[in-house]
């Protein structure tokens, strides 16, 4: 008697060993050192997995998957195997409030997979009320551990608000990244023609915004206080492709 192979459900039994690794394998990173997910293939984010690790060692995860971008040595996916291993639920380890520049998609630049985690995207990575309620689903309902903001060099909507551009429903949202270029410490040009001021900017409001995520989000900012989550920041080099973590 002949039995039928059903290639989707032989990928979901062997999918489910990929991005953070087993949890047995990260039981033993725990033990032996820092955790290591540089295995060959990447598959869906188990619940388990998500569980075995600290929200110190997720930002290590992300360290590493930058540095392999950096290299020019970035996982090789199955992102077909990642879509089937993930449909029938997702353990995302982070939320990612970044920017909605082209040049700057946090998956790709951290060298992640599907599942692995939510992103939020805004120009200039703000946080308004809709941001903030997607955030604490992903972290109180879905247990999420990290919340991360990351804004990037060489960013428009920071040369915008330096400029007091104005344009329809951007005006509003260029309002809210003002404060951050008023906070900003800088002697010489202030104009958004000088790069090394729009940086200093960019990365001013991201350290704003991880204040006012703290600030405004009771729910997320009573989970960083009892340990379960950490609120962070980050700055992406569209130069070097590098991403420096701070905060």
């Amino acid at each position: 008697m002949s039995t039928h192979f059903d290639p989707l459900q032989h990928d979901a039994v062997v999918a489910r060993r990929g991005f953070f690794k087993l949890a047995s394998v990260a039981a033993a990173a725990l033990a032996t050192g820092p955790l290591r997910i540089e295995g060959a293939r990447a598959d869906a984010l188990t619940k388990a997995q998500r569980e075995s690790m600290t929200p110190e060692q997720i930002i290590g995860v992300m360290k590493r998957g930058n540095a392999r971008f950096r290299k020019g040595a970035r996982k090789e996916r199955n992102y077909l195997r990642e879509q089937r291993a993930s449909a029938a639920g997702q353990y995302p380890a982070a939320v990612l409030l970044s920017c909605i520049d082209s040049r700057a998609p946090a998956e790709v630049i951290m060298d992640l997979g599907i599942g692995d985690i939510f992103n939020c995207r805004i120009a200039g990575n703000i946080e308004n009320d809709d941001i903030l309620g997607s955030m604490e689903f992903a972290c109180k309902l879905s247990g999420a551990k990290v919340v991360l903001v990351m804004g990037h060099t060489s960013c428009g909507a920071i040369k915008g608000a330096i400029a007091n551009a104005e344009l329809g429903h951007l005006t509003g949202l260029l309002d809210r990244i003002k404060p951050a270029v008023q906070a900003t410490e800088y002697d010489g040009d202030r104009s958004g023609t000088n790069y090394a001021f729009v940086d200093a900017v960019a990365r001013k409001n991201v350290e704003m915004t991880v204040a006012s995520i703290r600030r405004d989000s009771p729910v997320l900012a009573g989970l960083e206080t009892d340990g379960k989550i950490k609120i962070a920041g980050a700055m992406y080099d569209l130069r070097t492709g590098g991403v420096d973590f701070f905060g």
